[in-house]
């Protein structure tokens, strides 16, 4: 079965920076695409950054382009998201997101990242 465990959340300083970690394990032929997502209480969950594994083509949303970075280890099977600038707005749920070569999905179980003074 296919686990996918975030870490690296919490809470930083407007201005500040932290990095999320996303690590699969289980049993997996081919990853096609990875991804990171955030969602606030009362909102729909919204794609931040995605990554394509095997060529490492990126996307950003606007929201937080030049100032979050997505990447991957392959060898580890780690994807990562290094967040700087952090603004109160950036205070979301953030998950990862895995598909596979034959259209699986799955989920992270989510990890909190605040932003306050």
């Amino acid at each position: 079965q296919v686990q996918l465990v975030e870490s690296g959340g919490g809470l930083v300083q407007p201005g500040g920076s932290l990095r999320l970690s996303c690590a699969v394990s289980g049993s997996i032929f081919s990853i096609n695409n990875m991804a990171w997502y955030r969602q606030a209480p009362g909102k729909e969950r919204e794609l931040v950054a995605s990554i394509s594994w095997s060529v490492g083509n990126r996307y950003y949303a606007d929201s937080v382009k030049g100032r979050f970075t997505i990447s991957r280890d392959s060898a580890r099977l780690t994807m990562y998201l290094q967040m700087s600038s952090l603004k109160p707005e950036d205070t979301h749920v953030y998950y990862c997101y895995l598909r596979t070569a034959t259209s699986s999905t799955y989920w992270g179980q989510g990890t909190q990242v605040t932003v306050s003074s």
